[in-house]
């Protein structure tokens, strides 16, 4: 079954470092607004998920929403979740060590989509 969202190996890796430092964690896909479209980064007991939220799927143990809104635009993609040097979101946990997630995708295969459905 192919995934929604995956990771990269530099994505999990953050995302390790980050577990040792907060505990559990999730991510939500940002809409735009201050930080603009990045996935966003939280410890998993202070970020409130809502009725207009989905969840995407999970990068290893770590939940990844999305608003229904966004989910709309980006329906038809695979989200990759990549690390890259440079400073995040101003709300996102990652924000002190360097780095910053950052959302890449490609375009579903039509069998893909198939599977999907």
């Amino acid at each position: 079954m192919v995934a929604r969202v995956t990771a990269t190996d530099e994505a999990l890796k953050l995302i390790r470092t980050l577990v040792e430092t907060h505990g559990p964690l999730m991510f939500h896909q940002s809409g735009g607004c201050c930080d603009g479209s990045s996935p966003m980064c939280y410890p998993r007991d202070e970020f409130r998920v809502g009725d207009s939220d989905i969840l995407l799927g999970k990068i290893g143990d770590t939940p990844f929403y999305i608003s229904k809104d966004q989910y709309e635009y980006w329906k038809h993609t695979q989200l990759i979740i990549d690390a890259v040097n440079g400073r995040g979101g101003m709300f996102s946990l990652e924000g002190p060590e360097g780095k910053r997630f950052l959302t890449r995708s490609r375009v579903f295969t039509e069998e893909e989509r198939a599977q999907l459905s």
